[in-house]
């Protein structure tokens, strides 16, 4: 029989953290998220000794672990975040359950870089079509996976996860069964991509369960099978640029610089709330001084005649 916890026990840092990935696994995040969690503890415990009892933990320490990561360690404050993001986490599950006595913790200010994305030029070279009566199926698939990461703006994570019966062409959409939010996803299939997934499944062929983007064995792709595949691709194109999640900065720029609606992007990025949208318009500003003209409303009534001689 289970006894109940004695409330005045001294409990260290490691074991409320040890009941924190406990809950993380009860509330089903996934494997990489706490493997996350877990990476970033060890860090900080090599800074605060998590045999420390957790009671005595306070701002102070927190200001200082910063502090450290900075100066110490010389990690870039973008990183910091990324670290500091994690033991946030835990701790204020552990201020929610009383073991820890509350108070904020804040991210530090980043300087706001612009995120790289391929230029109009790179991506003439990627889309142009290989001759599928020379080239080999895998590279045939890798310029498929292209128009895909373009045409849909989705994480590498999905794109791997997708069955052929995924793709709904009746309903014009893919069903996208994996995502960073866990959430199911249906996203609609312009008719370029449309087109050029029909032509690719009479090349691949397979069964409805089968992955869509497969080896030449037709096994399913890793994520280290993609990263190679895509930068081998690209490199044949002269491309020294070869991230994947590139196409997602760039299906995010060409959508706002078409003057596509923020709120279908949110949707189509998956992204829980407006935040990371603002962001990509604040980074390609400049982009979006290019033929201001052209759609500013002002400019389509100017018949206003002669102005005011001063």
């Amino acid at each position: 029989m289970l006894g109940l916890e004695n409330n005045n026990e001294e409990r260290t840092i490691e074991n409320v953290f040890n009941d924190f990935i406990n809950y993380c696994e009860v509330k089903n995040l996934s494997e990489q998220t706490i493997k996350y969690y877990q990476n970033q503890f060890k860090i900080f415990s090599r800074f605060y000794d998590s045999e420390n009892i957790i009671d005595d933990l306070r701002k102070e320490h927190i200001n200082s672990y910063i502090l450290h990561l900075k100066k110490d360690l010389d990690i870039t404050e973008t990183t910091v975040n990324t670290y500091l993001r994690a033991l946030r986490a835990f701790l204020y599950y552990a201020m929610e359950n009383g073991e820890l006595e509350k108070f904020k913790i804040e991210m530090i200010k980043t300087e706001e870089k612009i995120k790289e994305t391929y230029s109009d030029q790179e991506l003439r070279k990627l889309l142009d079509k290989p001759d599928l009566d020379e080239c080999t199926f895998a590279h045939y698939r890798n310029w498929v996976t292209i128009n895909f990461l373009l045409g849909t703006g989705c994480r590498s994570k999905s794109l791997l996860n997708v069955k052929i019966k995924d793709l709904r062409f009746d309903e014009g959409c893919v069903l996208f069964r994996k995502s960073k939010n866990r959430k199911q996803q249906l996203i609609p299939l312009s008719r370029k991509l449309d087109s050029v997934l029909k032509e690719y499944l009479r090349y691949r062929k397979g069964e409805d369960k089968d992955y869509l983007f497969c080896t030449e064995r037709g096994q399913k792709l890793t994520r280290s099978g993609l990263r190679s595949a895509i930068k081998r691709y690209n490199n044949s194109k002269g491309l020294s640029k070869t991230s994947i999640h590139l196409f997602r900065h760039t299906f995010a720029k060409k959508w706002i610089l078409n003057n596509g609606d923020p709120y279908r992007l949110q949707k189509i990025l998956g992204h829980s709330s407006m935040e990371i949208v603002r962001r990509y318009v604040n980074m390609f500003s400049e982009d979006l001084k290019k033929n201001f003209n052209s759609f500013n409303p002002l400019e389509e009534f100017n018949n206003s005649g002669e102005h005011i001689k001063i």
